[in-house]
C-alpha cells in the first residue's frame, strides 16, 4: 500500500494542481471585487441594505455561490451571489441601479489595469526568480480573467450587469417588465453558453479588449 501511494504521490503533475489552485484565486478575486463594487455603489448612492447583509466585504466566502463556481468552470460561465439592492433608497431609481450595476464591470477593468501595473512594475524593478514566475503568472491570469468578466457583464441579458445599464433608456412601464422577468434570463444564458452560441464573438471582443490593454500599458 505504502509503494502505491508513492507511486500516486509522483504522479500527481503539482506544476497543474498550482496552476488550478492560481485560477481558482484570480476567480475568487475577480467576483469578489466584482460584488463588492456593487454593494459600495448602492451605499453610496444612499441604500444601506448590502452593508446591513455584510456584503461590503472582501471575503470571498460572503460572495461566492458555489454552484455559480462550479459551473464557471464547467462551462465558462458562472455567477456570485447577487448583492442585494433596494431602488427604493434611490433618488432617481432606474439610474440607481443603471450606476449600481455599472460598477461592477467598471471595478474588473480598474483591477485589470492595476494588476498590468503592477506587473510592468516588477518585471521592470524586481528580482527575477521562480516566485516572481508564479506572481506574473497569477497576476496576468487575473487580469484577463477580471477584463473578461468586466466585458461579460456588460452583454443587456438579465441578470448580466448590461441590462441595468441599458434599462436606464427604457420606458418605465417596460422597466418594470422587464425586472418582473429577470430572474428567468440566466436560463437563456445558460441554453447560449451550453448551445455554444455566441462564443466566437464573445472570445473576439474579449481578445481585441485584452490586446488594447497590453498595448496601453506598453506590452
Amino acid at each position: 500500500m505504502l509503494h502505491y501511494l508513492q507511486e500516486l504521490f509522483r504522479a500527481l503533475n503539482f506544476a497543474s494542481m498550482g496552476e488550478a489552485a492560481l485560477r481558482v484565486a484570480a476567480v475568487f478575486l475577480c467576483l469578489t471585487v466584482h460584488e463588492t463594487c456593487h454593494g459600495l455603489a448602492a451605499y453610496v448612492l444612499g441604500d444601506p441594505t448590502a452593508k446591513s447583509m455584510h456584503r461590503l466585504s472582501l471575503n470571498p466566502l460572503r460572495h461566492i455561490d458555489w454552484l455559480g463556481l462550479a459551473m464557471m468552470f464547467a462551462v465558462g460561465f458562472g455567477w456570485a451571489k447577487p448583492v442585494p439592492v433596494d431602488p427604493r433608497y434611490f433618488k432617481k431609481p432606474k439610474q440607481g441601479m443603471a450606476l449600481t450595476a455599472l460598477a461592477g464591470p467598471v471595478s474588473n477593468f480598474l483591477l485589470t489595469c492595476l494588476l498590468l501595473a503592477a506587473y510592468k512594475a516588477i518585471l521592470l524593478y524586481g528580482p527575477d526568480s521562480a516566485a516572481m514566475g508564479i506572481l506574473f503568472y497569477f497576476l496576468v491570469v487575473t487580469a484577463r480573467l477580471s477584463l473578461g468578466l468586466g466585458v461579460f457583464n456588460l452583454i443587456p441579458i438579465p441578470p448580466l450587469d448590461g441590462s441595468k445599464v441599458l434599462a436606464v433608456l427604457l420606458p418605465d412601464q417596460t422597466y418594470g417588465r422587464l425586472m418582473r422577468y429577470e430572474r428567468y434570463g440566466i436560463f437563456v444564458l445558460l441554453a447560449l453558453s451550453f448551445l455554444g452560441i455566441g462564443d466566437g464573438f464573445m472570445g473576439l471582443l474579449i481578445s481585441r479588449a485584452w490586446m488594447a490593454v497590453l498595448k496601453l500599458f506598453g506590452f
